[in-house]
């Protein structure tokens, strides 16, 4: 009997023959791989540098909506349990609001935002003067250091003299 070979045996036989003799055996996909494990352990240590005491940032107006309105639903609807219901009926509720019925909640939330700018300014001076705070020493360590080794070295090359 003879063996099927047809075009599309010889096209994968020349495109094995032209890759690199790495790639042939598999490691693409292990290479893949590791650069995704890479990226995760990269959001993970961002992720770890976030500082506890900073300040949340300020609900927008739909959420100050929304707020409201699951008190409102839960008292209509007290056996739905479900979180995502009272999202998708609070959304449907807001999208049919006019822009007058939404005007309360965007002032409360344009107040929030003014609240919250103030309170992240003191943060960020807060941490700037910090930072400024731990540089100085270090600098001042550092520079220490550097005169006293310049000072037993000219010392050193003293005694030698003598």
């Amino acid at each position: 009997m003879k063996g099927a070979k047809g075009k599309g045996a010889t096209r994968k036989e020349t495109k094995e023959a032209l890759k690199p003799v790495e790639d042939r055996v598999g490691k693409r996909k292990a290479a893949i791989k590791a650069d995704k494990s890479n990226k995760r352990r990269a959001k993970k240590e961002k992720a770890a540098t976030k500082d506890p005491n900073k300040p949340k940032r300020p609900p927008s107006a739909f959420f100050v909506f929304l707020e409201e309105f699951r008190i409102t639903y839960k008292q209509e609807h007290p056996n739905v349990k479900a979180v995502s219901a009272v999202g998708k009926a609070g959304g449907e509720k807001w999208k049919s609001m006019s822009a007058t019925e939404k005007a309360p909640y965007e002032a409360k939330a344009a107040k929030k935002k003014a609240e919250y700018e103030k309170i992240i300014s003191a943060y960020n001076k807060k941490q700037e003067s910090a930072a400024d705070d731990g540089d100085e020493e270090s600098d001042r360590s550092k520079s220490e250091i550097h005169d006293d080794d310049e000072e037993e070295s000219e010392e050193e090359e003293e005694e030698d003299d003598d």
